[in-house]
């Protein structure tokens, strides 16, 4: 339990915190807002560093598509004032504090990043890995630093921030980031094709991501997952659905839309506004978020993913949708952790992550995948050279590291 909290403003302040840390030896709990502190293994520190007070733009510049932000500014804000500007973080980043039973926006910048989340756009515009230029951020020396760059086409360290997205907090003290922006879609729409089997629900969607239409999401909701969703034509169905999404300008999508329509043998199509109400949904896990149940995040080859689905509903009561065209299994477990069905049903060609499950669990069952020998060495010389102390986030990610 954490007993002191230090909530620094500038980054010489959040330095100063971490050389309190090296000096006392004592480790430290990384923080945004904490709305996914549920997320990975209890750590293992009594002291924590809030950043939430490091908020604001640093530099907005539209024209370039770059954003620098300090690391404690809230998602909400970003997403307002990329709204404004007609732009959008095109790797469509999940707000899941409310799976962890907090309120929407909740998150920070930062803690996106440090997560590495993206949302049903990955399959077209890549990951937040891809999408984050640079940073500022202290180490575990109690340096502050900086890597990457602020304009696109600065390819200057860009290594370093790839290596920190999706790292949570285990290597150093984010303060600032930037991050590439890109123009929001005109308009979207949404191709449906109801009743399908699962096999028959994904040659669909690999049949529209094969196509020449640009395809910016492929997702497959059984009959179950589909009636609690809040678009009246998915829930009213009484099926399951393949949904493929097309965005761009208003003539652009009508004209794929009408194409693809008759290619897929559609059974409908959502327009913009029900269209972007169900990959909200699609994209927070919101059809898991009312339950406390164990809900895993299995990444596998897309042709896999109705394999790995039936394999893993064969051994364990649970529901369960796919995104990514296949490629991302979301699985709500009943009765247990579910741990030896999901990995066993993963096996060797993917990977899984516990999004969600009691602290009890999270610290007896390995949340992030088990890695090879060698990658666990080399994750403990990547952590030894930013953090060789050790005191950011201990058992965070893995337990001793």
């Amino acid at each position: 339990m954490t007993i002191s909290t230090f909530r620094p403003e500038t980054a010489a302040q959040a330095a100063d915190a971490v050389r309190w840390a090296l000096s006392n030896a004592e480790p430290l709990e990384v923080l945004g807002r904490g709305s996914k502190r549920g997320l990975g293994r209890p750590v293992q520190a009594a002291h924590a560093i809030d950043l939430s007070a490091m908020t604001g733009i640093v530099a907005y510049a539209p024209e370039e598509l770059v954003l620098t932000v300090r690391a404690g500014t809230p998602m909400a804000e970003v997403q307002a004032l990329l709204a404004e500007n007609r732009q959008q973080l095109a790797f469509e980043p999940p707000d899941l504090a409310p799976l962890y039973g907090g309120a929407a926006g909740e998150g920070t910048i930062g803690g996106l990043v440090a997560a590495g989340l993206a949302g049903p756009r990955r399959i077209k515009d890549g990951s937040c890995r891809d999408h984050t230029l640079g940073f500022e951020a202290v180490n575990g020396r109690a340096e502050v630093y900086k890597a990457g760059g602020k304009v696109v086409k600065n390819v200057t360290g860009y290594d370093v921030p790839k290596l920190i997205a999706g790292s949570f907090g285990t290597l150093s003290v984010l303060t600032e980031v930037t991050v590439k922006v890109l123009p929001a879609p005109e308009t979207s729409a949404t191709m449906l094709v109801l009743g399908r089997e699962p096999d028959a629900a994904l040659r669909v969607l690999t049949q529209a991501l094969q196509s020449p239409y640009e395809v910016s999401g492929a997702a497959f909701l059984p009959a179950a997952v589909a009636a609690r969703s809040g678009v009246a034509a998915v829930a009213g169905a009484g099926g399951s659905a393949a949904l493929v999404r097309l965005e761009g300008f208003g003539p652009s999508v009508t004209a794929r839309a009408a194409a693809l329509r008759d290619e897929l043998g559609c059974d409908g199509v959502l327009d913009a506004a029900e269209s972007a109400a169900l990959w909200a949904e699609i994209r927070d896990v919101s059809y898991f978020s009312a339950a406390d149940r164990p809900l895993w995040k299995l990444s596998v080859p897309p042709a896999s993913g109705p394999a790995v689905a039936a394999a893993l509903q064969a051994s364990v009561a649970c529901e369960l949708y796919l995104d990514w065209g296949g490629g991302l299994v979301w699985a709500a477990v009943d009765g247990g952790d579910g741990a030896e069905a999901v990995r066993a049903a993963v096996g060797a060609n993917g990977h899984a992550t516990l999004m969600r499950a009691p602290e009890s669990v999270r610290a007896s069952v390995p949340v992030f995948h088990p890695q090879p020998a060698p990658v666990a060495a080399l994750t403990q010389r990547v952590k030894a050279s930013f953090d060789p102390a050790g005191i950011f986030n201990p058992g965070r990610m893995h337990a001793g590291v």
